[in-house]
């Protein structure tokens, strides 16, 4: 054995942990890691080349919080709908800066992609004579939101599980994914540790795909559970070299339950924008259905900014409850219509005291998804060979603002584009899959040795507590309204977290605090590229507004992106929006738009 090798196999032995060699890692269990999955297997891939990790129990993830429903131009009840339509929805509610090509990929691909899950048993809701029902959602020309109930997400998420379990593909849980490994601009695999067992634990693999989800949960109030959502998939990426996109627009749900009477653990939650598809209609604490003095055409299905900002300006002008809310009323409607077309939120009402059939329920706005996320081409893959990354993790479909009921459209389409792409790179065999071995196995080992050196740290900070503070800054410095003097004062506040972060007290890798501390050092990087962006961009659009430029800039019908500087600092430029299809401009030329007053 020469001496380098000597040298490297003594660094390997210093810290122990376990590999695990593989084709294809999928980092995220929701529905966009199930769906790639399952793609690749369909596609021929043996199912002992791949494997699903997540963060928390097999079935349990973020996707089943998804209640509301799911997009395809189905035409169920609209048969003048088509793609083309729901792609026009789509860029509008984006004001312009989608990317295109990304929003076709998901418009057309969902009609057969919907029809799919139903062979393989979601239990869609159905109209009379058996058909996918859909109803209406924010800022849709048409009713095309298939759905569950309200319980669309859990659905999924189950008929997801029980067709990968079929085709056998492995998984396994409670695994903290904490870096990416890379050399010259290509993936050799990820390292992380077993959150039940504390031991490390490295992936050498030819293929990754980030499916991680978002990073609302970076927010004070936010409809997301407190360790989901927090900024992995993102800062992931970002740490390996990878660039990020759009991460100043944060979409701020209008309706999130607020009011002493729910609790505190029920800060922020999502009350399902299904409840204003079905009818509910808000008023604040005068009594006044306010929304008229907003959108009289189409009320409280409105695109969410313009929800959420007018929540907001009617709780500032003095007209919210006490508990900083207004009121969402769906008790027009039987109990028995209710109960069947939201169990779910009936259940959880009727469970904390309120019965959604005779009273109102307190909501305000609370942080629910981000646009922004990882730079991907068409299929998925990033700026680094074999890296791919997936639903709420990646960037380009979405814009300024999210069509609601796109989300779970876009862990479908594009689980299904990038598992065929990497079937393919399968089948072609790579050769410049060499995992260069040592390269790995040095890099993982000097990260390891990191990750020990602050196991049992006695340092000055809680962790947790600065996680706390982080959010509060994001929610003080970065929410619904913006200005210069704001976000400077965010980033400042955050620099001075990012030093504490360096002096920590911290437990075992089986620990909450371990577990913060991994989170803290996702989410500086995450808030940083939000705060930075939110200052560059000197406009109003969409779910960004700026009250210092309340209007929007055609100039700025561009896209900031992210990136590391070579000596680790944050860099960002702009770069400009293609243009949609001729299919596509028609359909935005026509002018296609939802009009509330069918619902009455």
């Amino acid at each position: 054995m020469s001496s380098p090798q000597r040298a490297a196999a003594e660094r390997r032995d210093s810290v122990p942990y376990e590999t695990v060699d593989l084709g294809v890692l999928v980092i995220g269990a929701g529905a966009a890691g199930a769906r790639t999955a399952i793609e690749l297997v369909e596609q021929g891939v043996d199912p002992a080349d791949v494997l699903v990790v997540g963060k928390r129990q097999h079935g349990d993830a973020h996707t089943t919080w998804a209640r509301g429903g799911i997009n395809g131009a189905l035409g169920t009840h609209d048969p003048e709908d088509d793609w083309t339509v729901h792609a026009a929805d789509t860029i509008d509610e984006g004001h312009h800066v989608n990317d295109p090509q990304k929003v076709e990929t998901v418009t057309r691909r969902m009609p057969a992609l919907l029809r799919e899950l139903d062979e393989w048993g979601m239990p869609y809701s159905r109209t009379p004579d058996g058909e996918i029902d859909q109803r209406y959602f924010g800022a849709q020309s048409f009713r095309r939101t298939a759905f569950a109930g309200d319980h669309t997400g859990e659905s999924l998420l189950n008929t997801l599980v029980g067709r990968a379990q079929s085709l056998e593909i492995p998984y396994r849980e409670n695994v903290f994914v904490t870096r990416l490994v890379e050399a010259d601009g290509r993936i050799l695999g990820a390292a992380g540790y077993d959150m039940d067992t504390g031991g490390f634990l490295l992936f050498e693999a030819d293929t990754v795909v980030l499916a991680a989800g978002g990073y609302t949960s970076l927010y004070r109030r936010h409809s997301s559970r407190d360790d989901e959502n927090t900024g992995d998939g993102p800062a992931l990426a970002y740490q390996a070299g990878a660039r990020l996109m759009d991460m100043e627009f944060v979409q701020f749900h209008p309706t999130g339950m607020v009011g002493a009477r729910y609790g505190d653990e029920w800060d922020g939650r999502l009350v399902t924008e299904a409840v204003r598809g079905e009818g509910g209609r808000l008023y604040n604490a005068d009594g006044e259905r306010f929304m008229e003095r907003y959108s009289p055409d189409q009320m409280e299905l409105d695109a969410r900014d313009v929800v959420a900002r007018a929540i907001a300006r009617e709780i500032s002008e003095g007209r919210g409850t006490d508990a900083g809310g207004v009121f969402l009323d769906i008790s027009h409607r039987d109990r028995s219509f209710i109960r069947e077309r939201l169990p779910r939120m009936y259940e959880r009402f009727a469970d904390l005291g309120v019965e959604m059939a005779t009273e109102a329920v307190e909501v305000a706005p609370t942080a629910h998804y981000g646009m922004g996320g990882v730079v991907v081409d068409a299929v998925g893959e990033t700026d680094i060979g074999g890296l791919y990354a997936v639903g709420e993790t990646m960037a380009g479909v979405h814009g300024a603002n999210r069509l609601g009921g796109n989300s779970l459209a876009e862990t479908i389409a594009f689980g299904q584009v990038a598992g065929e792409a990497i079937a393919d790179r399968v089948r072609a065999g790579d050769p410049a899959a060499d995992h260069a071995s040592d390269v790995l196995h040095d890099r993982a080992t000097l990260h390891f040795g990191s990750l020990q050196r602050l196991v049992d740290a006695e340092g000055r900070h809680d962790p947790a507590a600065l996680f706390d503070e982080l959010r509060a800054v994001l929610w003080k410095h970065a929410g619904i309204l913006r200005d210069e003097e704001t976000l400077a004062a965010g980033l400042d506040a955050l620099a001075s977290i990012r030093r504490r972060a360096s002096d920590l007290d911290v437990g075992d890798p089986t620990s909450r605090s371990f577990e913060f501390a991994m989170n803290l050092g996702f989410a500086l990087d995450v808030a940083e590229a939000v705060l930075r962006g939110a200052t560059l961009r000197t406009e109003s659009r969409g779910a960004h507004a700026r009250t210092d430029y309340p209007d929007d800039d055609e100039a700025w019908r561009r896209n900031v992106v992210v990136s590391r500087d070579s000596v680790g600092g944050m860099h960002l430029t702009t770069r400009a929006v293609d243009e949609p299809s001729e299919e596509v401009q028609v359909a935005l030329d026509a002018g296609f738009e939802l009009d509330y007053h069918q619902l009455e």
